[in-house]
């Protein structure tokens, strides 16, 4: 029987880090922002439907989806908002899932379902146990302030976008405290690893 585990954390929390520690132990990943991008390329449906719904406009010559002219859409619209997210999340779902399948033909025993927005979107469902990295909001800021060269404000506000790392620690199945070094973030993550006996 294979194990789906759901990763997630917050923005600049590390969860990438950890992400690639877990592919260089050879577990396969499904990556939600890569779903997101497949989802929409030209051919797949979901394009056709945001084209029919938002117009031309948001098409770019090359039949690519324009994401920063749908963005300035959708960001000040909540109704255009769920309109998008209603076409692309069920697409984004599907795509997943597709590979999903695809590993579990191919004999995996776990399967590491890569989702940023797990709690927020309600996709907990999509896995067996929820892995959570963790960072203080300090060093959450901190980081992504240097990552994406944001000021304290900007920073602050996308943190606050999505839900308090502390209130996803009461909802997953185990935590890395990612504040420190990362090889007290392996060193972690191979213990949960094996307290679950995951293998890949």
């Amino acid at each position: 029987m294979t194990v789906i585990i759901g990763l997630t954390g917050g923005i600049a929390s590390g969860k990438s880090t950890v992400s690639r520690m877990l592919e260089a132990r050879g577990f396969p990943i499904i990556d939600a922002d890569v779903a997101a991008r497949e989802a929409v390329k030209p051919g797949q449906k979901a394009l056709e439907e945001i084209e029919a719904a938002f117009g031309q406009e948001v098409i770019q010559p090359d039949g690519m989806l324009d994401r920063a002219k749908l963005g300035s859409i959708v960001f000040h619209d909540d109704e255009k908002r769920k309109t998008l997210n209603g076409i692309v999340h069920p697409a984004v779902r599907s795509w997943m899932n597709g590979k999903k399948e695809e590993y579990i033909q191919n004999g995996s025993n776990t399967i590491i379902l890569d989702i940023p927005l797990l709690f927020e979107s309600k996709l907990t469902y999509m896995a067996d146990k929820v892995l959570l990295v963790y960072v203080d909001e300090k060093t959450q800021l901190h980081r992504l302030m240097e990552r994406n060269g944001l000021s304290e404000s900007e920073a602050s506000a996308r943190i606050h976008s999505q839900m308090p790392l502390k209130q996803k620690v009461e909802l997953a199945d185990a935590v890395i405290d990612n504040n420190q070094s990362l090889d007290h973030t392996e060193s972690q993550l191979a213990d949960i690893l094996g307290s679950w006996n995951l293998t890949p």
